[in-house]
């Protein structure tokens, strides 16, 4: 049978392979493949447990903050360390921002060409595109016609250049696009606004953890101290200009992300393919109360297994009979054989069987990925903006639930139809303006605290190491934008013994485990209609829509075995 390859997927972070196996123009089985190794949880190993969520952010140049928040909390959780309600505020508001900027991006700049067709933007009428723009998001002022037919310009320069830039190498012309002239130009309008809106929001980050990417975070709290009438801590002056910049990022997330989402959608209503196999979980996050209470969580908490949203089971990531990670067809080998580890015993042994320099296809009947498949009581899982808005809409969580309703109207679609490539795509939206409006939420409330007298942001009763125990073990857990993220450490003899890190990616671009299941990249391929297997349009569009960050769940890889670098770091 004809096997489609691609390697590697672009508009992703890091390096993807997917093969694919197609018969009548339907893919009937599909094999995904991590094809760089992740090493960082052996660099940690016997450092200060302090210091290492400054490595393990490293993990990621694009989830830094996500990293090093789940970090200290495993550590925190390990030393039973209570952070101020400062903290948390501001953590919280570092998160939420991360989420705006991140499923921002995504949407325009790494998703959209794959519903956008940018050459066709040549054919469209300036005015009509105002026009449409304008019926959209009427308060949004860049829509004229005199802005679009400079947008218009500026591409048509490109394309008789014959130097397509950042738009070359897409399937333009493809079959499979079906917005009209006057919708692929104004979504290309955007795609350039978003590049310069997207450096504002980090802004937030760079205020409260002195830079991004890699912003700084500390075990016990954060570093940003509070002092108002204060001239280098984050004083009044600072934190108006956080409150403006959280209001342009919802406003650009209201007036211009999910008019274009919501646009773009009504022209694919019928992308139904890409569901998988319909389980899906989240460790949730955002706590209002404090993170070893999940009931305060506004990212909800619980596992769905087979679309039933009847039902809403209850996940623990502590518990060693939940999470076992395997890897029989990973290019690793456990101590004792090839059993699934909990994560708190998770090892990081390498051993390499794949083909040496280049090759055609892989062996998939073996080792096939970098890649571990983390499995949830047995079962494969999808996590991220899906599986959240899922929990959400399954609880009844007033805000999600509203906000699936609203979607679902407005496309006239079924609750169904979530459990698609369109649905993943569009609960990312739905997600992003909830924590625009969680956002403003956690800023509101820090003001309040600021202003009740309580100018804490750091607990440092066990910041000693002689007020550690001599052996402690703790989870980390954050909901990254891609999904559920855990951390677990082993402290002993005041350092780090054991460490390992479960991403989103790892879960999402797992391979085949021990009893065949396919990792759910792998489960939603399979089934897709194709167009034209020769231009894998319907590829693209399915992987896009969960976000890989293959540099989370792999890195660092050198098939001959030679030396890649040697680093010298102060201990």
């Amino acid at each position: 049978m004809p096997k489609i390859v691609i390697d590697p997927i672009t508009r992703i972070e890091g390096h993807l392979r997917v093969e694919a196996q197609v018969e009548n123009n339907q893919i009937i089985n599909a094999w995904s493949s991590g094809t760089m190794v992740r090493g960082l949880e052996l660099i940690v190993k016997d450092r200060d447990p302090r210091d290492v969520w400054a490595f393990v952010q490293r993990i990621c140049g694009v989830c830094t903050t996500t990293h090093a928040l789940a970090s200290i909390r495993a550590v925190e959780d390990a030393l039973n360390i209570r952070i101020p309600k400062n903290a948390n505020l501001i953590r919280n508001i570092m998160l939420c921002a991360q989420y705006l900027q991140d499923h921002t991006v995504h949407f325009y700049h790494l998703h959209a060409l794959d519903w956008v067709d940018v050459v066709s933007a040549l054919k469209a009428d300036p005015q009509a595109t105002a026009e449409l723009a304008q019926t959209i998001s009427p308060r949004w002022p860049k829509s004229s016609p005199g802005y679009f037919k400079d947008t218009q310009a500026r591409l048509k320069t490109f394309v008789e250049s014959g130097q397509l830039g950042i738009f070359a190498n897409g399937y333009w012309g493809h079959p499979g696009y079906k917005l009209p002239p006057e919708g692929n130009l104004m979504a290309v309008a955007h795609y350039l606004e978003a590049l310069s809106w997207q450096k504002e929001v980090v802004k937030i980050h760079t205020i409260f953890g002195g830079k991004n990417p890699h912003p700084n975070f500390v075990v016990g709290g954060v570093p940003a101290s509070l002092v108002m009438d204060g001239d280098n801590a984050i004083n009044i002056e600072r934190l108006n200009l956080i409150s403006g910049l959280i209001d342009q990022a919802v406003d650009f997330v209201e007036q211009v992300y999910i008019p274009d989402l919501l646009t773009i959608a009504s022209f694919y209503k019928d992308v139904t393919y890409g569901g998988g196999m319909g389980n899906f979980l989240s460790f949730g996050d955002l706590p209002t109360d404090d993170i070893r209470n999940p009931d305060s969580f506004l990212f909800p908490r619980g596992v769905i297994l087979n679309q039933n949203l009847q039902e809403v089971l209850e996940c623990d990531p502590k518990d060693p009979e939940q999470i076992l990670e395997f890897v029989d067809h990973s290019w690793y080998e456990y101590e004792g054989g090839q059993q699934g580890l909990h994560p708190s015993e998770g090892q990081t042994k390498f051993k390499y069987t794949g083909p040496k320099g280049e090759y055609q296809e892989l062996d998939t009947n073996q080792k096939y990925s970098w890649s571990k498949a983390p499995r949830w009581r047995g079962h494969s899982m999808e996590v991220g903006p899906l599986a959240r808005c899922l929990l959400g809409y399954a609880k009844n969580q007033p805000e999600w639930k509203d906000g699936v309703d609203q979607v679902l109207k407005k496309l006239d679609l079924p609750a169904t139809a979530l459990f698609s490539t369109l649905g993943r795509t569009a609960a990312r939206g739905i997600e992003t303006k909830i924590t625009g409006q969680y956002l403003k939420r956690f800023f509101n409330d820090l003001i309040a605290n600021i202003k009740s007298g309580d100018q804490a942001t750091f607990n440092q009763s066990k910041w000693d190491p002689a007020t550690w125990p001599a052996e402690a073990k703790g989870a980390g857990i954050c909901e990254a934008p891609r999904g559920a993220l855990g951390h677990w450490i082993h402290i002993k003899n005041k350092k780090t013994f054991n460490y390992s890190a479960i991403v989103p990616t790892t879960w999402n671009a797992s391979p085949n485990d021990h009893k065949g299941q396919q990792g759910p990249y792998e489960a939603c391929l399979t089934g897709t209609p194709m167009v034209d297997p020769n231009q894998p349009l319907e590829i693209l569009r399915t992987i896009h829509s969960f976000d890989p960050c293959m540099a989370c769940a792999v890195h660092l890889m050198d098939t001959q075995d030679q030396e890649v670098a040697v680093v010298k770091v102060m201990s």
